[in-house]
């Protein structure tokens, strides 16, 4: 028999669910403001000639192009980037080798760069911001360079980066720390949470699952402020399905948590060839990231000496309301922007 607690929990799971049902929108481009990872394309249209464009938005336009493109390049100012695409197109005196550097002039996080050669070869690579520019290597995106390599070691690193930097994410999981008991649970419930959030990963970077980051990133803190919400109840000795089977909460709730991920991967225009080796590096590099932080944590206990294990059951309904009331306030202040505010 399903109870009214299971009612209430299965009421709000379905509103998280309904709060990105309600708001997809099918887009070729994404907001740079949302992932601060903009996408350019970078294509050969003639003998040194190339096109370099964008259809992000928030993108502010290059209108004067000294210090972004290499020596020997000149913009041509009569030629226009593709339609509907941000950019311009450019002559070099020789084809781009594998030591030239375009230097964009955006603060961002980074940029994947999308190479499309003349003779029908290409290659994509992720690029890190430094403060104000970002350095796209044609040695990274260049036939022959062992773009391979570089590509899964981009990848890796920037699916470390994303899960160590995502705090909502590593709440969520020192939430299921907090609330389950015993190591076995413990394994069966971050297994589930991986397998979930690998999934809608997956999903979203091979554009089964297109949906704006806004709605996600909402939904994610409301998935905190109902892990935050079981930890204080259970300490009241109230027992709902989060407690009888966490697994399959974390599962649930880790959907929504890769599509959180995908927002750094999942809408930057891979070309489809170097797919499957980014999702499966980015993939990693979220899972070593989550390794690292729960083995720090379980370190920290061991160093000392059990008193973390002991001592935080009675802090649970306090360590519960500090992990809601960061959740609510992340809530309110994503709520804005899945109505477009």
């Amino acid at each position: 028999m399903i109870g009214l607690a299971h009612l209430k929990l299965l009421g709000i799971a379905i509103l998280v669910w309904a709060l990105l049902v309600l708001t997809p929108h099918f887009v070729g481009a994404h907001d740079i403001g949302v992932t601060s990872i903009a996408r350019v394309f970078i294509d050969q249209v003639g003998p040194g000639r190339y096109a370099l464009s964008s259809v992000d938005i928030g993108l502010p336009p290059i209108r004067d192009a000294r210090g972004v493109l290499p020596v020997g390049c000149q913009r041509l100012l009569e030629e226009r980037a593709p339609q509907n695409m941000l950019g311009f197109r450019f002559q070099c005196d020789n084809e781009l080798m594998f030591d030239d550097i375009i230097t964009l002039p955006w603060d961002l996080a980074g940029v994947v760069a999308i190479a499309r050669w003349s003779d029908g070869t290409g290659a994509s690579a992720y690029f890190r911001g430094k403060g104000s520019t970002v350095q796209v290597e044609m040695g990274d995106l260049l036939a022959g360079a062992g773009s391979g390599f570089r590509l899964a070691e981009r990848y890796l690193i920037l699916g470390i980066e994303h899960i160590l930097l995502g705090i909502d994410h590593l709440l969520f999981v020192l939430g299921l720390l907090i609330l389950i008991s015993g190591v076995g649970p413990l394994i069966k419930t971050i297994t589930a949470f991986t397998i979930a959030h690998s999934i809608t990963l997956a999903a979203a970077v091979m554009g089964v699952i297109t949906l704006e980051q806004a709605p996600v990133e909402a939904a994610i803190a409301l998935s905190i402020v109902l892990l935050a919400r079981e930890i204080v109840v259970g300490y009241r000795g109230e027992t709902h399905l989060v407690h009888q089977r966490p697994w399959l909460v974390a599962f649930i709730f880790g959907l929504l948590h890769g599509l959180g991920f995908a927002g750094a991967l999942g809408e930057i225009g891979l070309r489809s060839p170097d797919v499957p080796l980014a999702l499966l590096s980015f993939n990693l590099g979220v899972e070593v990231g989550q390794l690292a932080f729960v083995a720090v944590l379980i370190i920290m206990n061991q160093l000392a000496g059990g008193v973390l294990r002991s001592h935080v059951p009675r802090f649970k309904p306090t360590l519960g309301y500090a992990l809601g009331t960061l959740s609510i306030l992340w809530l309110f202040e994503r709520l804005p922007a899945v109505w477009g505010v």
